[in-house]
């Protein structure tokens, strides 16, 4: 039988990791193997392999902080790229590139120190740009869409290229972008931010230091993947998941966090299979109490039941 992986083996030999787990690339620690897995360096690196596994009629997903997915037990039938294209580069009247494997959290504390005003919100968020960029993170009232100006995207549709979309072409909504739920599809490679600058970064600094205490009062420590479901419209999810009752319910090795209903702990012991279920059964109960359906801000990737 042919090996469809085999021309991807060719160019990056030993990196290409067969059977690989994937428990280790997400912050809740879940997940079962991937046929196939491969760290890109550098946006050419995103771009050459992404190419490749289309020609190769590879199913293919992006992997960048883990964060926000939850990935079945039984895992993915394709191929996970990690993506570890980092690099920043500042330039004139705020505006910053950052290449879409960078850290956000790191770039916020980097435009920081450079007195650059805008992405304090982020000090602490997990996860990486492109993955932002995506899904419109946010916290502590902002988000990506306030500062996205340009998104680098290399398409596949038709013949691989790359295009540059204005913010306005991202269609940017609470948590969603047009990308959103779109694998296979196109990649982000960078993006353009503008920020303000001229600030004080002692100041931007402590702002954002206040943010980060805030969430460790408020948020629990541990293997999560944040903030389960989008807030309803006037409302919080968690509000509604503790007013159902659901504060500290638990499916084998996972449970609602007692600190914050809209987060989802594995104890140690868990398995992606509990913690769908118990995002299904925080689902069910709060539509059947209080009459409001929840929707997810993580994506399922993977074969399930």
């Amino acid at each position: 039988m042919t090996d469809r992986y085999a021309t991807l083996a060719d160019r990056f030999g030993v990196a290409l990791k067969r059977d690989e787990p994937l428990a280790r690339y997400t912050v809740a620690r879940l997940g079962g193997p991937a046929d196939a897995l491969l760290a890109a360096n550098s946006t050419t690196d995103l771009t050459e392999v992404v190419t490749l596994a289309c020609q190769a009629d590879i199913p293919w997903i992006i992997l960048g902080g883990g964060t926000n997915v939850l990935i079945s037990d039984a895992g993915y039938r394709g191929l996970v790229i990690i993506n570890q294209a980092k690099g920043v580069r500042f330039e004139n009247e705020g505006r910053v590139v950052a290449e879409s494997g960078a850290s956000l959290s790191t770039l916020a504390r980097r435009c920081m120190n450079q007195g650059l005003a805008g992405l304090e919100w982020a000090v602490n968020v997990p996860g990486t740009v492109g993955g932002a960029v995506v899904n419109n993170a946010g916290a502590h009232g902002g988000d990506m869409s306030d500062s996205v100006r340009w998104v680098e995207v290399f398409t596949v549709h038709d013949r691989p290229h790359i295009e540059l979309w204005s913010a306005g072409q991202m269609r940017y909504e609470y948590r969603n972008s047009v990308l959103k739920g779109q694998p296979g599809c196109q990649v982000v490679l960078s993006v353009t931010l503008a920020l303000e600058p001229g600030h004080d970064p002692e100041a931007l600094n402590a702002r954002a230091s206040a943010f980060v205490a805030h969430r460790k009062r408020t948020q629990p420590p541990g293997a999560t993947l944040g903030s389960i479901f989008k807030n309803p419209p006037g409302d919080y999810a968690g509000r509604l998941i503790e007013a159902a009752g659901l504060k500290g319910t638990a499916i084998g090795g996972v449970e609602i966090s007692s600190v914050h209903a809209n987060f989802i702990v594995n104890k140690g012991e868990g398995t992606a299979r509990d913690y769908r279920a118990l995002i299904e059964t925080a689902q069910q109960v709060v539509r059947e109490k209080l009459d409001v359906t929840l929707e997810p801000e993580i994506e399922f990737v993977g074969t399930w039941d």
